[in-house]
């Protein structure tokens, strides 16, 4: 018998909630690394969203195709530059539009490595970890995002030069949820 895959709707709402996530991302050019704590909160919006709207014009695209649009804000406290702690906060839209159910393309109106407004492809292994890769500009950047249990996640990241595919930058981040934000 074999396992079926989890589909993208799924991994989306099994991700719903509040995060607290303790990450420790290693800069390889300038051999440096950087340990952060954030509260994250992931939520559906409506794709009636004015961010959501914004995103389908930005990428010449019409609200007719059937996505999945989430929320990310964070608030994060890191350790980078040895001095004192830095907090910074911010918000990213996602929209998975499946090219069908375990596989599809990410807009976004600002990007993991780089900020500026990216799509991504995406794809859901046989694992259930979720696969996103996402070209910029001048470097690319590959996340897996795993379920170790319902409540616990484990994200890796890689950033690569696109020129010569150096890796520029790597992380692991834990993440596990406030329970009491399901309540909500």
């Amino acid at each position: 018998m074999t396992k079926n895959l989890t589909t993208i709707n799924q991994f989306v709402d099994n991700s719903v909630g509040e995060w607290k996530s303790i990450r420790s991302t290693h800069t390889l050019a300038f051999q440096e690394f950087e340990n952060s704590t954030s509260k994250i909160r992931i939520k559906h919006i409506n794709s009636t969203n004015p961010k959501v709207i914004e995103i389908f014009k930005q990428h010449k695209l019409y609200l007719k195709h059937e996505g999945i649009a989430i929320s990310i804000k964070w608030q994060t406290i890191s350790d980078w530059g040895g001095g004192d702690n830095i907090s910074e906060g911010d918000e990213a839209i996602l929209i998975f539009l499946p090219k069908d159910e375990n596989s599809g393309i990410v807009l976004r109106n600002k990007g993991y490595t780089e900020s500026v407004i990216s799509s991504s492809n995406y794809f859901i292994d046989k694992q259930n970890n979720l696969h996103i890769k996402t070209f910029y500009k001048s470097t690319v950047s590959e996340e897996r995002i795993s379920f170790l249990s319902t409540h616990i996640r484990s994200r890796f990241s890689t950033v690569r030069n696109q020129e010569n595919n150096s890796v520029i930058q790597t992380s692991h981040t834990s993440e596990i949820r406030n329970i009491s934000s399901l309540k909500e």
